[in-house]
C-alpha cells in the first residue's frame, strides 16, 4: 500500500516537476550560449534568455493561430481589432500557466475542500496541463456555493484510455469523502474525451451530468504536430474516435463550444452528437480558463435541472 500511495504521489506531480526542470534546462542553456558563444556580460545574457523564452512561446501561440484560422470552420469575422486582443490574451494566458501556474502549482492550488452532504464538481484538465489550470475557475465555482474537486492526469503523453483508471479512482476517493453518490463532470479540451471514456467504461452510476469545454470530440488537425500517444488519438478519423463516436451519451450533458479555438480545428469538431450545444464568447483555448464570461455561462447552465 506505501508503494501504491507513494507511486501514486509520484504522478499527481510529474507535469509541474518536468515543466519546472525543462524551463530550468532551457533558461540554463540560453544563457551557457549568451556567455561563452555570444560573449555578453550577464545582464545581456539574462536578458536574452528571457528574450528567448518568451519568443519562443510566442511562436508556439503563432503555429496554433495559424493552423486555427487555415482549418477554421466559417463564423463572422471578428474584426483586427478583437481578434488581435483575443491572441494577446491567449499568449498572456499560456505564459501564466506554463511558466507561473503550472512549474508552482503548490503556491496556486491547495488540497481540494470538500464538504460533506454536497454533490461535487469533478474538474478535468486537458492535454499536458495538471489541476493547477483550475486554480481561477475553482475559486470562482466555490464562491458560487459550490463544491469542487480537481484531478492530475499523468503521465501526460500516453494513451487517454490508461488516463482512465485514474479518473475513476478519483470519482470513487471524491464520492467516498462528500458521501454523494455522484459526481458532475466538467472536461476542458482533452479532459473531455477522457470523461467520455470514462463513461464508456464504468456507465453512469456515479456521474449526472457531463460539460466539454472546447473539447475535440471529432478530434482537431493540430494533434498532428502534438506528442505522444493521445496526440494521435485526438487526429481527425483516428481509431479511438470512431470507436468513441459509437458509444452514446446516457446522461445529460452540454459541449461549450468556441467558434474562434486556436487548438480544435475545424472548430466544429467541438460539437458532440446527443450533447446540447452552446457557444462560448470568442476567446482563446487557454484564455478560457480565467475568462470570467466562459465562468459565468458554465454557472447558468449548472444551475439547470436535471431533466
Amino acid at each position: 500500500m506505501a508503494g501504491q500511495t507513494g507511486r501514486k504521489r509520484d504522478l499527481t506531480g510529474m507535469v509541474p516537476i518536468s515543466l519546472f526542470i525543462w524551463i530550468a534546462l532551457e533558461v540554463s542553456g540560453y544563457l551557457y550560449i549568451g556567455r561563452h558563444f555570444m560573449q555578453l556580460d550577464w545582464p545581456l545574457a539574462i536578458v536574452g534568455a528571457i528574450n528567448c523564452l518568451l519568443g519562443l512561446r510566442f511562436w508556439m501561440n503563432a503555429t496554433t493561430w495559424y493552423f486555427g484560422m487555415k482549418y477554421a470552420t466559417p463564423a463572422p469575422a471578428l474584426g483586427f481589432a478583437r481578434r488581435l486582443r483575443i491572441m494577446v490574451g491567449e499568449y498572456l494566458a499560456f505564459l501564466l500557466t506554463f511558466l507561473l501556474v503550472i512549474p508552482f502549482e503548490r503556491l496556486w492550488m491547495p488540497a481540494d475542500r470538500l464538504p460533506a452532504g454536497k454533490k461535487p464538481i469533478l474538474l478535468v484538465h486537458g492535454f499536458g496541463c495538471s489541476r493547477g489550470v483550475w486554480w481561477l475557475l475553482r475559486r470562482r465555482l466555490e464562491a458560487a456555493g459550490h463544491s469542487v474537486a480537481t484531478v492530475s492526469l499523468a503521465p501526460p503523453y500516453t494513451s487517454m484510455g490508461k488516463l482512465v483508471p485514474q479518473l475513476n479512482q478519483r470519482i470513487e476517493e471524491v464520492c467516498a469523502e462528500t458521501g454523494s453518490q455522484q459526481v458532475t463532470l466538467v472536461g476542458h479540451s482533452m479532459g473531455g474525451l477522457i470523461c467520455r471514456s470514462y463513461l464508456a467504461r464504468h456507465g453512469i452510476l456515479r456521474v449526472d451530468r457531463l460539460y466539454t469545454l472546447a473539447t475535440p470530440h471529432a478530434g482537431s488537425v493540430l494533434a498532428r504536430l502534438g506528442f505522444g500517444q493521445n496526440s494521435r488519438e485526438m487526429t481527425p478519423g483516428s481509431l479511438w474516435l470512431r470507436d468513441m463516436a459509437t458509444e452514446t451519451i446516457k446522461i445529460p450533458a452540454v459541449s461549450l463550444r468556441n467558434a474562434y479555438d486556436n487548438y480544435v480545428m475545424p472548430q466544429d469538431n467541438q460539437r458532440l452528437p446527443g450533447a446540447r450545444d452552446v457557444e462560448l464568447p470568442p476567446v482563446g483555448h487557454i484564455a478560457m480558463l480565467y475568462d470570467e464570461r466562459v465562468a459565468s455561462q458554465l454557472l447558468e447552465l449548472l444551475k439547470l435541472k436535471r431533466p
